[in-house]
């Protein structure tokens, strides 16, 4: 063990090779050697979260808990940990890096900025084998070229790119498999998100699930299911109600009712125009219940933002709720069929998409073990559902009543709702924080301040569920937000969303908070602030640990009980990254991404001044606790505590 870690762990700086972008839409690899190394099955993916010798999930398991039954690395020798490696993604690419590494028998695959893709060996950090995407120079990415993560089945690694195009890459050598276009790039159409393998367990066919980005462009949401072979199309489901989906190549069902009630029309009987452009993309990553066969996806806000062009001519926003946006979708995976919705958000007027992903456990209560999903809501509330109810086939496609167990708060002064009739599932909204529309004559509507703001109490960036304490690791922040209305109308490769913000610093003290809660009452445990805006997602292991970076650059390590910090590294740049771990050759591995970007920075205000100071980047780091501490006898734990 000596010889693979030194105490003074050697850092190993790898160099990527200038990729230039193109207009030309052929595709570009570079490759060192052709070793070839056993393939990923279902069975594999299925058991991520219980395997400690890989990650080939992007949830570490079909069910997205993010916790790592290892331990080496503790609460007590955490102290000692160091950087064993990085490798930088190099060029001029250093946008966000919000990627989640995937790792399979000695390599690690890592995505970056600019729809990139690095194959990387785990001991030494040295490149197997690299991809770039040669994009088009009329990509039209929402929130930044970022790329969070792949997803690797069989002899392939799949990945999405920013001109809306789903890639297969042989995973020992990146040759392209297959490359498969699914939508107008020149629209708005992206895709950011990892995509997903699951298995069929009616018919035993494995999946490649994927979504579409492009919520502010006025896409329309769709939901794919592929054959990871060949990259064609099983199935493909829209998330606005009274599209129409497509099974084998041929028209379907429309979602939903085809008279899409909860989407006001015109006069003459036809659809409005926010309809046509209705956004509810699932731009984030599925969730998989194996038990039930159900896929469980977030969706993206409706389009535009402006209420008032989806509420009819009365104005009445509360007869329509722009199903099936700002909720979470359940899908019978053989046909794509809806089996179950319940909404975050009915009718939201702020850009709370959903699409942060939903995490399914089971929760005692009342003396009962009940099977139920978690969601951190960017609208400030944290969703405690009923699986079971939601993955009914019952043919009830909303399942707001009764679908909800719990639904808390996870930030403070929420003010666009006083808190949610859980037992119909409607939030109790707050008159006057839907921004009016403007008056006669003018071109602007007033100016109204809500909190959370559109970023949201949090984001995309993924919490963990740690089975121990049977708490959730949360990444929020505290801030708000000017909103005034403005006239839209739809123009094809614009923003579609017919308001003006600005985004406001809430507390002089913090912005971040990483906080801990108990799914069965909603109790905050515990809570650390930062300084900056929290963009990284989290970590939890059986060491007692919640890993996670911050914008300052730091990797930090809390106490999975109490919160104190208990670890930092300073990697030179923001972390805006998902971080995992693993064990190689009987050392257990921490790796995460550095490169500070995301939507943060772009989007103006306070936020805009506090982050200026932040440098940019591109690199993967990995970290190990060295041989002697890490075989040391771990102390007793620690009581339970409130920060």
């Amino acid at each position: 063990m000596q010889g693979r870690l030194s105490r003074k762990a050697t850092l190993l700086v790898g160099t990527a090779a200038l990729l230039m972008l193109s207009a030309n839409p052929a595709l570009a690899k570079e490759t060192g050697g052709k070793e070839t190394s056993k393939g990923v099955t279902w069975e594999d993916i299925r058991n991520d979260q219980e395997t400690t010798d890989d990650v080939v999930s992007w949830g570490m398991g079909p069910r997205n808990h993010r916790y790592s039954p290892l331990d080496q690395i503790n609460r007590d020798n955490i102290k000692g940990m160091k950087a064993v490696w990085s490798f930088s993604f190099g060029d001029e690419k250093q946008r966000g890096q919000e990627t989640q590494a995937i790792v399979h028998d000695g390599t690690i695959y890592v995505t970056a900025s600019y729809s990139r893709v690095f194959a990387l060996d785990a001991k030494s950090g040295k490149k197997k084998w690299s991809y770039t995407a040669r994009l088009p120079e009329d990509i039209r990415p929402c929130c930044d070229v970022v790329n969070r993560g792949a997803a690797i089945y069989g002899d392939k690694v799949f990945f999405g790119t920013l001109d809306a195009a789903m890639v297969a890459l042989n995973k020992d050598t990146g040759e392209v498999v297959w490359r498969k276009k699914f939508g107008d790039h020149t629209a708005g159409y992206t895709m950011t998100g990892a995509p997903t393998i699951i298995k069929d367990q009616k018919t035993g066919k494995v999946m490649l699930l994927h979504g579409n980005s492009g919520d502010e462009f006025g896409v329309i949401g769709k939901f794919y299911a592929r054959d990871p072979d060949t990259g064609d199309e099983i199935w493909m489901r829209p998330m606005v109600e009274g599209h129409m989906g497509r099974l084998n190549g041929e028209e379907s069902t429309p979602t939903g009712n085809p008279k899409a009630p909860s989407w006001p029309n015109n006069d003459d009987g036809t659809k409005v125009e926010a309809w046509n452009h209705g956004g509810g993309a699932p731009w984030q990553s599925a969730t998989f219940d194996v038990k039930t066969n159900t896929i469980v996806v977030g969706t993206g806000n409706p389009a535009p933002w402006n209420t008032w062009y989806r509420s009819g001519k009365d104005g009445n926003w509360q007869d329509y709720d722009s199903l099936y946006t700002s909720g979470q979708i359940y899908l019978e995976p053989s046909t794509g069929e809806p089996v179950g919705f319940f909404q975050h958000t009915p009718n939201d007027a702020w850009d709370y998409s959903g699409n942060n992903p939903i995490t399914l456990f089971e929760m005692e209560k009342d003396g009962k073990t009940i099977r139920a999903g978690a969601h951190a809501d960017r609208n400030g509330f944290f969703f405690v559902t009923d699986l079971d109810k939601l993955t009914a086939r019952d043919g009830k496609i909303s399942k707001q009543v009764g679908g909800a167990i719990g639904i808390y708060p996870f930030v403070p002064d929420i003010s666009w709702a006083t808190g949610w009739d859980v037992a119909n599932g409607r939030p109790n909204e707050v008159e006057g924080q839907r921004p009016p529309p403007p008056k006669p004559g003018e071109k602007k509507g007033e100016v109204i301040e809500v909190t959370p703001n559109f970023l949201g109490g949090t984001n995309w960036m993924p919490m963990s569920y740690n089975k121990e304490t049977k708490l959730f690791y949360i990444p929020s922040n505290d801030w708000s937000e000017e909103y005034w209305t403005e006239p839209v109308t739809y123009k094809k490769g614009a923003a579609y969303l017919g308001q003006g913000f600005r985004i406001k610093r809430q507390f002089d003290t913090h912005v971040g908070v990483l906080r801990a809660m108990d799914p069965t009452n909603g109790e905050i445990v515990w809570e650390a602030k930062e300084p900056l805006p929290l963009w990284a997602g989290t970590l939890t292991t059986k060491g007692g640990l919640v890993i996670t970076g911050t914008s300052d650059g730091y990797v930090k390590a809390f106490d999975a009980k109490n919160g104190e910090e208990l670890w930092k590294f300073q990697t030179g740049s923001g972390i805006v990254s998902q971080p995992v771990t693993w064990e190689m050759d009987g050392v257990q591995y921490i790796g995460l991404a550095s490169g500070y970007g995301g939507a943060v920075p772009l989007w103006g205000g306070d936020m805009a001044d506090l982050t200026k100071q932040v440098s940019q980047g591109g690199s993967f780091w990995v970290f190990a606790v060295p041989n002697e501490l890490a075989s040391a006898e771990p102390a007793e734990e620690p009581k339970t505590s409130t920060q």
